[in-house]
């Protein structure tokens, strides 16, 4: 995986929206001392999903190329309730109660024990339960799936049903549980999975009770071979066009994120196909369509190419979109 470049000169004048942040380090520079070393970064992308009235499951986005992550935190408002490798980025939060709300931040820990900032709370609440309650839901129906690319795959099935309902679909890869979806959802993409690989998919459905039902169909797929163009990762319909502002040009870019098993936190700019900028969400990204812009020049009639690329849950880079180009007052 290639290391992130440096910002050039010219980007520490592009600004992110208010809802993002750029993160930065910086070191002591004067010879002969001790050069200081920043704490992990916060993980981002936390989100928190109910799988029965007695859990919760929580997945966040690995950290990118070059971070230093040995192993995670898991706190539930003060109380620290689990520890995870650093090469998980999701767990299943047990023990809680029926119909109750429940706050949860995820703390990176590196090779020196050091740990980083908390990341933003991520909430879910349980849903009551019927004591009563035995029956399991039906098993998903109609589970297929397709390789998309080398490095991730979709898998869609039909909802099950349940007397109590429905709420959670869990996703097993050769018998081990991934990831959880929501009760409405019959839809997911995995991703971090290796080229030229063979892979075997079920899913099940839980209600609050806690009861699963019989595994679905099993769908079995390959990804292609090599470092393909991955473009099932790339974000859609990338536009680009030049905006006066205050006697300058800046680029209004937008886009529709990547499809993904969770929420893309991150993403490269590139400008003429160099790196310009990253843009991190310090906030909530953007359920449906992103937007971001950023001063280029103060000339008329500059020609620029723009192209993003966005960091994947599982901390690699996907596809860059299509490519754009933009005249500044054009």
């Amino acid at each position: 995986m290639r290391p992130i470049p440096p910002l050039r000169t010219s980007a520490a004048r592009a600004l992110p929206l208010a809802a993002a942040a750029l993160l930065l380090t910086a070191g002591c520079g004067l010879t002969g001392e001790k050069q200081a070393v920043a704490p992990p970064a916060a993980p981002i992308g936390v989100t928190a999903q109910a799988g029965s009235s007695s859990t919760v499951h929580l997945m966040w986005n690995r950290p990118g190329p070059g971070a230093k992550v040995t192993g995670y935190e898991i706190y539930q408002g003060d109380k620290k309730v689990k520890e995870l490798p650093g090469e998980q980025y999701m767990a299943d939060i047990s023990g809680l109660k029926p119909s109750s709300s429940y706050s949860f931040t995820v703390r990176a820990r590196d090779d020196r024990g050091t740990l980083s900032p908390e990341s933003r709370a991520a909430t879910a609440t349980t849903p009551k339960v019927t004591k009563a309650d035995k029956k399991a839901p039906t098993a998903p129906g109609a589970l297929a799936g397709r390789a998309q690319g080398s490095r991730s795959a979709l898998l869609t099935w039909k909802e099950s049903t349940d007397d109590q309902g429905v709420v959670s679909y869990d996703i097993y890869q050769s018998g081990t549980k991934i990831h959880s979806a929501g009760p409405r959802d019959t839809r997911t993409v995995v991703t971090g999975l290796r080229p030229g690989t063979a892979y075997v998919f079920t899913v099940k459905a839980r209600d609050a009770a806690d009861n699963s039902s019989k595994e679905s169909r099993t769908v079995r797929l390959t990804t292609a071979e090599g470092a393909d163009d991955g473009r099932d990762t790339a974000p859609t319909d990338f536009r680009a066009v030049s905006v006066a502002k205050s006697g300058a040009y800046h680029l209004e870019l937008s886009w529709d994120p990547p499809e993904t098993d969770a929420v893309v936190m991150q993403y490269r700019i590139q400008l003429n196909r160099e790196q310009t900028t990253s843009l991190i969400w310090g906030g909530e990204p953007p359920t449906g369509r992103a937007k971001h812009s950023f001063y280029v020049d103060q000339k008329k009639g500059v020609t620029y190419r723009v192209r993003i690329q966005a960091m994947l849950p599982d901390g690699t880079y996907g596809a860059y979109s299509q490519e754009r180009t933009v005249v500044t007052g054009g």
